[in-house]
């Protein structure tokens, strides 16, 4: 009975959370597109041919499966930051933790959530893609395992700085301060073989850098980082994360006043 009740919970939460993102899709779905339209133009027609070659690809085929990583780290993050956040401005997130239901039931709705929105972006943006340049995938499950956990990972993320935020201003300070800088540092717009050694180490401390690479490796067979490597530190920041934000839900902090 308590697994119907749970299953029906969970069902309810991403509904909402889908139909949330769907309903106003202009604002949601449309912008990212247009903002990737606008990198392959620059980057890719206008740019591309004067940087010539990057790992044996033209640029605009090098920088494809980032700017689609992108796209989907973004996403995830800002449905599910917003999302959380306007339900505890509005009070009715009370409500549910004080439902007869697990934590754990409300937070995989809530990253179900962050996933669909991440991985339809990430399929219009690709569409957005391929009238520019050809993609052919080298390694199906690779792609597929790195967009959903990428997407777990950033729902996770976004749900964490819901809880923290005292007024709106708050849900844009880490994606301005610290999503994006480590977006364009985590090897979207280059190989950081290109880099001096000092700054490739750098760089390797940039989690970002990770999930692009295993991502440029599933479409193109290339990479900077070993692939086993990259699994490894995304599933350990997955497995952090969810307990964080699990025990952040359980106790109330940041939500309870």
């Amino acid at each position: 009975m308590n697994r119907k009740v749970y299953l029906t919970a969970y069902n309810t939460i991403v509904i909402k959370e889908v139909g949330r993102f769907v309903r106003i899709w202009i604002q949601t779905i449309l912008p990212p597109a247009i903002s990737m339209t606008l990198y392959f133009v620059i980057f890719g027609n206008l740019i591309g041919p004067r940087i010539g070659q990057m790992s044996g690809f033209t640029y605009v085929e090098y920088i494809a499966p980032g700017l689609i990583m992108m796209s989907i780290i973004n996403n995830s993050y800002a449905n599910v930051v917003s999302s959380f956040f306007g339900a505890k401005f509005q009070r009715h997130i009370e409500e549910m933790l004080v439902a007869p239901i697990p934590n754990f039931v409300i937070l995989g709705g809530y990253i179900t959530g962050g996933i669909v929105r991440g991985v339809i972006v990430g399929i219009v943006v690709t569409i957005v893609a391929l009238f520019f340049t050809k993609l052919h995938i080298t390694h199906y499950m690779i792609v597929i395992s790195i967009v959903i956990m990428t997407s777990i990972l950033f729902s996770l993320g976004g749900l964490i700085n819901g809880i923290f935020a005292k007024k709106f201003d708050d849900i844009s300070i880490v994606p301005t301060f610290i999503l994006t800088p480590l977006i364009y540092l985590g090897g979207v717009f280059y190989s950081i073989d290109l880099l001096p050694e000092f700054w490739q180490t750098v760089s390797k401390f940039n989690p970002i850098l990770y999930m692009v690479n295993a991502f440029r490796y599933g479409l193109l067979g290339v990479s900077d980082i070993n692939i086993v490597t990259a699994f490894t530190i995304i599933t350990i920041f997955i497995i952090i994360l969810f307990y964080f934000s699990l025990y952040l839900l359980n106790t109330g902090k940041g939500i309870k006043t």
